[in-house]
């Protein structure tokens, strides 16, 4: 006779949080909402709405876990040894960026232009990057090009921005510029492109990483007679695909080491003025919802555990020191929103003095702080957290990618100081930007007097001076922007907090230092998802 042992109590769960629900993530994020009608009050918000619900779908949660466990591989030949090149992503990859081409992620301020166009895009993408972060990198990309090819090679935009913009069965822009030696560094960029004396140019050399492989056409780099050059290659022929990165994030999305050999391309712009279209291109993907994403998916996922977990007797959620957490990642995760919102509608005029700078600034500053951030709201679900189920583990590893994407601090901090030095006129429009919410909190009327004085002294100082502290400058810079904006138009207490824990005197360096007499639960409540 056999006997059967049950174990019925280690099939209970208790004290477990609950798996987060199905739910819309655009009508369960306030700041969002509220951005959203003060930069784009003239449209509909729909079509926001809906991508919200999709994103809180079971299925599309179930797509992005599969795309991060099934990395892309690489096919270099086929059965009989000719030479393919193609990237296998997983399905659920394609499907995820089918699903955000379809809806406009990079498309809508293109093909729906207008007032507000560019803050309803960007809230599409803010929505779609909470599932996976590798697959807004094509759709940026995607975005980005447009305006390239519009200034630069009308030619080119009447052939391929139907097929950017089109929502099914269009096309996918990369981009491939980094070289082995030049990293951060374009000049130093050695491809050749040669003149093929029928309109284009076979192109000749090698890039370091080249997201997206897959793609149907890039913006790349090159060298003619005349100098530094840019150039819109289509993959085919001559684009041979050496090896996959192993990286540490981004995993779902393939990032490749290309040659070109001999592979045609056609230049955008003038020869030798290749700079001018790459930073046009630069400065839309710096558009694309990279951080804010990110921080609000960790915020949601740490206070929804804590509301639902106990810890000594009580909830953590009502603990004073969890408290102080979680209210300090949702203010820096609601600033995140904010500035990134005010930075969209500032691209309604792309030659706007406060888009220069703006978004730079606020470039620098999500950068620096998304890791801290999800690596603390990681923190607030303990073991569970650690675990890849969680989803905690993505966001960390993640959230390092975004200062290698378009340059690490060092670079942005000293493009700033070019900035601060040639084109006063975008200075003057940040300070002015700024200068709306004075009166509004003694702390920041000080902050701003303080980082107005530091200016003045950086912009005096040597060439080697003033680099070696330009990162407190646009730390200064940064904190202000988002502390304005808050002051302006957020609720009292998150902009009570933010001032008192960024500018106080008695503000800490770590999440969960934010000072005593903070509205901490209405900070919580107004984050929670549900």
């Amino acid at each position: 006779m056999t006997m059967i042992i049950r174990n019925p109590a280690g099939d209970e769960v208790r004290n477990q949080a609950p798996p987060l629900p199905e739910f819309n993530l655009f009508e369960a994020d306030l700041a969002l909402q509220e951005g959203l009608a003060r930069h784009a009050p003239g449209r509909d918000p729909g079509r926001v709405s809906e991508l919200g619900r999709i994103a809180g779908s079971g299925e599309a949660r179930q797509h992005a876990r599969r795309a991060e466990q099934n990395l892309p591989r690489l096919h270099t030949h086929d059965g009989s040894g000719r030479r393919i090149d193609e990237v296998e992503c997983d399905p659920s990859f394609h499907w995820l960026l089918r699903t955000g081409l379809a809806h406009g992620v990079s498309s809508l301020a293109w093909r729906d232009p207008g007032p507000g166009a560019h803050a309803e895009r960007y809230a599409l993408g803010y929505l779609w990057g909470q599932l996976n972060t590798g697959v807004m990198c094509p759709l940026i990309m995607t975005f980005a090009a447009v305006p390239v090819l519009r200034t630069y090679a009308p030619e080119l935009a009447a052939e391929w921005v139907p097929r950017l913009t089109a929502p099914v069965g269009g096309a996918v822009a990369g981009q491939a510029f980094t070289e082995k030696q030049g990293g951060s560094d374009l000049r130093g960029t050695t491809t050749r492109a040669v003149d093929a004396g029928d309109g284009t140019h076979e192109l000749w050399g090698h890039k370091w990483f080249v997201s997206a492989p897959m793609a149907d056409v890039f913006l790349t780099l090159a060298r003619t007679d005349a100098g530094l050059s840019c150039f819109l290659v289509e993959r085919g022929p001559g684009f041979r695909i050496l090896r996959l990165k192993d990286k540490l994030g981004t995993r779902a999305l393939p990032t490749a080491e290309v040659e070109f050999h001999g592979v045609r391309g056609r230049l955008v712009g003038s020869p030798g003025r290749g700079m001018a279209a790459l930073v046009r291109n630069v400065g839309h993907a710096r558009l694309g919802p990279a951080v804010a994403p990110e921080m609000r998916a960790a915020v949601v996922a740490a206070i929804h555990h804590c509301r639902h977990r106990r810890a000594f007797g009580a909830r953590l959620a009502d603990q004073p020191l969890m408290k102080n957490v979680l209210a300090d990642l949702a203010i820096e995760s609601e600033s995140a929103t904010a500035t990134s919102l005010r930075l969209a509608a500032a691209y309604e005029d792309y030659d706007s003095p406060l888009r220069r700078l703006a978004t730079t600034v606020q470039e620098y500053a999500g950068c620096g702080r998304v890791t801290g951030h999800v690596a603390e709201a990681m923190q607030c679900l303990g073991g569970n957290g650690y675990s890849e189920s969680s989803g905690l583990p993505r966001l960390v590893r993640d959230a390092a990618v975004h200062p290698i994407w378009e340059g690490s601090g060092n670079v942005i901090a000293l493009d700033i100081l070019r900035v601060l030095a040639d084109e006063p006129e975008a200075v003057e429009a940040f300070l002015a930007e700024c200068e709306l919410a004075r009166g509004g909190d003694a702390r920041l009327d000080a902050h701003l007097d303080r980082t107005k004085s530091l200016l003045r002294a950086v912009i005096s100082m040597s060439v080697e001076d003033a680099a070696f502290s330009s990162r407190k400058v646009v730390e200064d810079l940064a904190t202000a922007f988002s502390a304005s904006l808050l002051v302006r138009f957020s609720v009292p207490a998150v902009a009570d907090a933010y001032c008192a824990g960024r500018l106080g005197a008695d503000r800490g360096l770590a999440y969960g230092t934010l000072p005593k007499g903070i509205a901490a639960k209405a900070i919580i409540d107004r984050a929670a998802p549900l």
